[in-house]
């Protein structure tokens, strides 16, 4: 893109980096590029054929009578025709990193059909400080880890962010005093309130696909077991009734069903069961333990964590067929979370800073480390995508 010397940031830098983080598409190394064009008119799609390229996105960013603009074109190097062109407008070089997102999502959607997701947020827990020192910040991201916005700051834990189907709340776990409490914080208010801190277990809280439920951990009256709370009316349900620990309830995309984690058979493994109750059903056998459930989009699979020989990784479970294929390295790989599309997983690893973020395309084949604030970076969990 040729752009204006007042926007520093690279547009065309962004949108590539989203593209590739995908897993869907390979970018051609700008120093491999035979042509720099920034109009249709330029490009030689000859050029592009012969160095394998299918498509090729040029684009201009300069200045408007309200702020900025991106004009961009997608040309199909194959037919040599342009399939796409838009005018990206910004009010200000701030928002000038939505607008490279937008352009990504407007060409994934174009060439795969799907929508794109790369202007939808994350939300993670970020600790820094050591012992009475130490400080928990709840922080909401842009899908790449950069803007990152504290939203909430405690000197107790911060755990399980969960965002609300309409992206405007997040549900976590907090502490104070050492007792845990369930809360809903509205982003645009900043307003928090406490949903429910019974006796023991208040975790794992997660929305149901409609929004109008949250399922999650209590143990109150006996064993931590799975819950359901009717936001409107406040009423809850036991879901689930076993002398076990049943934990991490994650909802179908239909909100017909929630996984969760039990050691009911002994050692950590997936279940499933019908939100109107009956007899859970596994899912996981392979590995010593799998945790941390979370549906894909399609609802055909889980990403999870599973332990084996010594090592936590994250894993992709075809729920038709029940194999297991694992998309990371380890050793401690956790808290696993689908992007809206089903295409990448964001998770948290140990990098050499200590804890980290770190995405995986659904195939395994491409890893990124993701930028995030200081200190150890845990919990991500990736918004729906708002249309």
């Amino acid at each position: 893109f040729s752009q204006v010397p007042d926007v520093q940031l690279d547009i065309a830098q962004v949108v590539e980096n989203d593209l590739v983080r995908s897993g869907r598409f390979r970018a051609l190394p700008r120093r491999d590029m035979l042509q720099r064009p920034n109009t249709p008119a330029q490009v030689d799609a000859a050029t592009w054929r012969a160095q394998g390229i299918d498509n090729v996105v040029v684009g201009q960013v300069a200045r408007s009578d309200t702020g900025y603009f991106a004009r961009f074109f997608l040309i199909d190097s194959i037919s040599g025709q342009q399939i796409m062109g838009y005018d990206v407008p910004a009010r200000s070089i701030d928002q000038m990193r939505y607008v490279a997102h937008q352009i990504a999502d407007l060409i994934y959607e174009k060439l795969l059909g799907q929508p794109g997701y790369f202007n939808t947020k994350i939300a993670y827990v970020s600790a820094t400080g050591l012992s009475h020192q130490r400080t928990f910040q709840l922080i909401v991201a842009d899908s790449d880890g950069e803007n990152p916005r504290v939203v909430a700051t405690s000197r107790e834990p911060l755990m399980s962010p969960a965002w609300s189907p309409d992206r405007k709340q997040l549900a976590y776990v907090g502490y104070e005093r050492g007792r845990s409490a369930v809360y809903l914080h509205t982003l645009a208010t900043g307003e928090v309130k406490r949903l429910v801190s019974e006796r023991g277990i208040n975790g794992s809280p997660v929305f149901s696909p409609d929004g109008r439920y949250l399922a999650l951990t209590l143990s109150f009256e006996n064993n931590p077991d799975i819950y359901i709370i009717d936001l409107r009316s406040g009423t809850r349900r036991r879901l689930t009734d076993h002398y076990g620990i049943d934990t991490e309830p994650a909802w179908s995309p239909d909100g017909t069903k929630i996984a969760f984690t039990s050691d009911r058979g002994g050692q950590p493994q997936i279940y499933e069961i019908g939100i109107e109750g009956g007899d859970p059903r596994r899912l996981t056998f392979q590995g010593r333990q799998n945790l941390r459930p979370s549906y894909s989009p399609d609802g055909r699979s889980l990403v999870l964590v599973n332990l084996e020989g010594g090592r936590y990784r994250i894993g992709l479970l075809d729920l038709a067929t029940g194999d297991m294929r694992l998309l990371s390295d380890g050793p401690l790989d956790e808290s696993p979370s689908f992007a809206p599309g089903g295409a990448v997983v964001i998770y948290a690893t140990q990098g050499a800073r200590g804890a980290e973020l770190a995405t995986v395309s659904v195939d395994g084949r491409v890893r990124q480390s993701l930028r995030q604030a200081s200190g150890d970076v845990r919990e991500p969990a990736w918004s729906p995508l708002i249309r």
